[in-house]
């Protein structure tokens, strides 16, 4: 696996255990004992830009399997366009995962979804609403990346 590839899935990973760790955090008192946060303390903001930042660099990592690199300024929009244009338009991850799963269980334009939906709640949910609020959004946003890199890393690797 190229280098940068590899990078980019390890950033992934490490961005969905940040995520889990501070959903953690914000719901296990015993944690918040440990670091001295008062029982209304949440990172759920936090969670939901994790979660979005781990397929953000799934995304990144795929696309650099194609020779596609993706920079500022707009390199959020433009990963988006890149992903969209080169593995869901062309079918290429439709059938990468159909080889993976021997049946369509996941879709190209599924993860395409997750991706959109997923940076505008980067948007929404941590600078416009009160942390509590987004315990739900940042539980969708978890499931949503955990989903999208395993399904992802799972191409990147038949490769």
């Amino acid at each position: 696996m190229d280098s940068m590839v590899e990078l980019y899935t390890e950033r992934a990973k490490n961005e969905i255990l940040a995520a889990q760790s501070l959903k953690r955090l914000s719901e296990e008192i015993r944690f918040k004992e440990d670091f001295q946060l008062s029982g209304d303390v949440t990172f759920y903001s936090s969670v939901i830009s994790h979660s979005y930042y781990a397929i953000f660099y799934a995304a990144k990592a795929i696309l650099l399997t194609k020779g596609i690199r993706t920079y500022a300024p707009e390199v959020h929009r433009k990963t988006i366009e890149e992903f969209e244009k080169n593995f869901v338009d062309t079918g290429i991850l439709d059938v990468k995962l159909l080889e993976i799963y021997n049946k369509m269980v996941v879709r190209a334009d599924e993860l395409l979804e997750i991706f959109r939906n997923e940076k505008g709640k980067r948007g929404k949910f941590t600078y416009r609403t009160i942390p509590l609020a987004n315990k739900e959004p940042a539980e969708d946003s978890l499931k949503n990346a955990m989903f999208f890199v395993s399904n992802i890393v799972k191409v990147i690797e038949k490769e």
